[in-house]
């Protein structure tokens, strides 16, 4: 199998478990926050549903520049808007990770904010970060659901909520 093969399988395994995560952010809760310097709920599932669209990012690019391009979050205003969205993000990058060449993911590609350089990791580096993130960013999402009285989706095994696999 090779790195795109894996990276493709893993991406289509994850989108219907954060589709699922999706569905149970109630549009009500979407200005919700358990801290002052936490997210509030919509920017954290907006921000799950937006991973992989770096992903095409990545393969179309051979940087990000904050100074240049600073970060403008999609305005969601329901639950509807962020599933569709969610699966719009997949299908742009699933499409461009399918269209990248092996050897292209040997690439650099650098994140920075003008002349300071944050990271400069190869395109594989930087799409096993991003399929990591949308997890991590995807248990987070489970602990508001959880303190807000919201059920848990299954993401690698059952939660107290959905006890069966």
């Amino acid at each position: 199998m090779t790195q795109i093969e894996t990276f493709l399988k893993e991406l289509d395994e994850q989108a219907p478990i954060t589709r699922e995560f999706m569905k149970h952010a109630q549009t009500a809760d979407f200005d919700w926050q358990p801290h002052e310097k936490s997210m509030k709920m919509i920017a954290l599932a907006t921000h799950v549903a937006e991973l992989p669209t770096w992903i095409a990012m990545v393969a179309h690019t051979t940087e990000l520049d904050f100074a240049s391009a600073p970060y403008s979050p999609e305005a969601i205003h329901s639950t509807e808007e962020l599933v569709a969205y969610s699966e719009k993000c997949y299908q742009e990058g699933r499409a461009a990770l399918a269209g990248m060449s092996e050897s292209a993911l040997n690439e650099n590609w650098t994140m920075r904010s003008g002349d300071i350089i944050h990271s400069v990791d190869t395109k594989a580096e930087v799409i096993r970060m991003t399929l990591n993130q949308e997890i991590h960013h995807r248990a987070q999402l489970g602990v508001y659901f959880r303190l807000l009285g919201i059920p848990v989706p299954k993401s690698f095994g059952p939660t107290a909520d959905f006890a069966t696999f």
